[in-house]
């Protein structure tokens, strides 16, 4: 029997506030790859027109399947057939949307290692919740949008739940890049050949040919080469310039010290 828990939350068309909008997302996006797609998409379609109507659809009769195609035609961006969270906060008007002010703030991989870097004050490879609610009063400003305390805590409480998917109150690098839209997600890209602590410390030892403790711009650009000659990724030379100089943000006047890459590269970091 079907629990509370498991029924599909109301989608209104009027302003969602943030908490509204994960419950959303996370319903639907039900593996948490970070898209809608597939069953997913066709189920919340189904809940979309039901909200809209007022009426229960059938998903198999032909008008639903040809507002579904006008539907993704509008709202999907990338034309990849499936909706991640930037489309998804377009479609939903969300309260103060701070999605798409994160995007205003950080639309790109390598303005996002910039302000990671800034925002991880102690180097742990984590930014806690006190780190999270700085780099969020900073990017509500950016955005010239108006907040007080209450709300601010409701932003941090809300990233927190929605991105922290160990649940120890802190984020990871690649727990807080889920909030860049996924085609500028280059963490994505290493998610399969993510190395454990003994690999990423063979391969940094390989690359660091002077032994200074830190590899420059062009050791870098070698290390990813290989890295994705040996795992067949096919990323072509404009992907693997945009990664090295996302990587690279993070990097201390053009050295890359072995705690940077270490969290960019390693499953299982010890930091």
């Amino acid at each position: 029997m079907a629990t509370q828990a498991q029924q599909p939350p109301h989608l209104q068309l009027a302003e969602l506030t943030a908490a509204q909008f994960i419950d959303i997302w996370k319903h639907f996006d039900a593996d948490g790859n970070g898209y809608i797609e597939g069953k997913e998409l066709e189920n919340f379609f189904r809940e979309l027109e039901t909200a809209r109507r007022g009426a229960g659809v059938d998903p198999t009769h032909a008008a639903f399947k040809e507002k579904m195609r006008e539907f993704m035609a509008k709202f999907d961006k990338n034309a990849d057939g499936r909706i991640e969270m930037s489309e998804l906060a377009q479609l939903l008007p969300t309260e103060e949307n701070f999605l798409l002010c994160f995007r205003e703030f950080v639309g790109s991989s390598a303005q996002f290692m910039t302000a990671w870097r800034r925002y991880d004050s102690d180097r742990s490879g984590y930014i806690e919740s006190n780190e999270l609610k700085g780099f969020l009063s900073d990017l509500l400003k950016k955005a010239n949008r108006d907040y007080d305390d209450k709300k601010l805590n409701e932003y941090t409480k809300t990233i927190l739940r929605m991105f922290d998917l160990n649940g120890d109150g802190k984020l990871g690098l690649s727990e807080m890049a889920r909030l860049l839209p996924v085609q500028e997600n280059f963490l994505l890209k290493f998610e399969g050949i993510r190395l454990t602590v003994k690999e990423f410390d063979s391969l940094f030892t390989y690359y660091d040919k002077d032994g200074n403790g830190y590899i420059d711009e062009q050791e870098l650009d070698a290390l990813l080469k290989d890295l994705c000659d040996k795992n067949k990724m096919d990323v072509g030379s404009t992907g693997l310039s945009g990664y090295k100089k996302s990587i690279m943000a993070l990097s201390d006047g053009g050295k890359l010290y072995r705690t940077e890459l270490e969290i960019v590269l390693c499953r299982d970091s010890s930091l």
